[in-house]
């Protein structure tokens, strides 16, 4: 039997990066990032992909494994995501499974959620209106006949309201209802560890990663993304943090309109995070206040979940 899985989740810049690298390090393990946008490849600072220097002290998977140019699906992401634990596992190492993507954490663990076959002129007709009237409205539409599915999808993310929508009026039923419907039977022995932080906290610690972003050249690599002979996916630019400088760099935002505008998004997109963890079952939550370090974290998890990691290879 294959050893239990150890996923460390929490919303948007909330320190979990760093716990996770933390405790790999400690018990010798690898870490598999769950996160849909840290899977491209020079995509760096918005995305706050950890720096070469961690890459090679702490073995990560699942990071810069795709193009820019191309839409990375979650079914692709299981594949490999798989592959590696399997990997890892065989190895005989703890794996680590970090990050705050909540539909890539739900398919990993239970199984990818299928629903009904695509209808093009449905999703002709709805991308027709969300050029016309703005995304915005047809999130508006998805919060009146699934409020539950609104709530965790984020207002920029076109491709999974569409769906959802399509969904709807394909089968006249919630995506969120058929969603409920997921294979119980896990796919992994997995312990959950979810963090969280007070709102206020969450938020301070938001207007300073922007701001942090911003000084470290978003502005310069989103440039040079735009720059690139092939054009970004509709995936990567709709990435939080992308969106906007891509809107600034076309000059319909100012910089300071752009900056504000990502922070908006960010706290947006913690909500939705948040909403997505609360349905997960078995999760152990740990409570962070803005003094706790990643290191005083681990030691308190460590005592926690003595049981859970096997020491680290001689």
């Amino acid at each position: 039997m294959t050893a239990r899985l150890t996923f460390i989740l929490g919303c948007t810049g909330c320190g979990k990066g760093a716990l996770g690298r933390e405790l790999a390090a400690r018990v010798g393990g690898e870490i598999i990032s769950i996160d849909s946008m840290k899977v491209y490849r020079r995509m760096n600072i918005g995305t706050a992909k950890p720096s070469a220097e961690v890459l090679a002290k702490v073995p990560h998977h699942l990071i810069d494994v795709a193009e820019p140019s191309e839409e990375f699906s979650v079914a692709q992401y299981v594949e490999r995501a798989d592959a590696a634990i399997a990997d890892i596992q065989q190895r005989g190492r703890p794996v680590f499974v970090v990050g705050g993507t909540p539909l890539y954490v739900k398919s990993l663990l239970d199984g990818l959620f299928e629903g009904p076959g695509a209808d093009e002129q449905i999703r002709i007709r709805l991308k027709a209106e969300a050029e016309a009237h703005g995304g915005g409205a047809l999130h508006e539409r998805l919060a009146q006949v699934d409020p539950e599915a609104a709530a965790r999808i984020h207002p920029n993310d076109l491709r999974r309201i569409v769906r959802a929508l399509e969904v709807f009026e394909l089968t006249g039923t919630p995506i969120s209802s058929l969603q409920e419907q997921w294979d119980k039977q896990r796919r992994y022995d997995a312990q959950i560890i979810t963090l969280r932080r007070p709102r206020e906290d969450q938020n301070h610690r938001t207007n300073d990663r922007v701001r942090r972003m911003i000084d470290a050249g978003l502005v310069e690599e989103v440039r040079a993304l735009l720059a690139e002979p092939v054009p970004l996916s509709t995936t990567a630019c709709k990435a939080v943090g992308y969106a906007e400088i891509i809107r600034h760099l076309q000059d319909k935002l100012s910089l300071a309109e752009a900056v504000e505008m990502v922070k908006i998004n960010t706290r947006q997109l913690a909500k939705s995070q948040r909403t997505w963890f609360k349905r997960f079952e078995g999760v152990a939550w740990v409570d962070l206040g803005p003094d706790d370090t990643a290191q005083g974290v681990a030691d308190g998890l460590m005592t926690r979940f003595e049981s859970l990691w096997s020491p680290s290879p001689k």
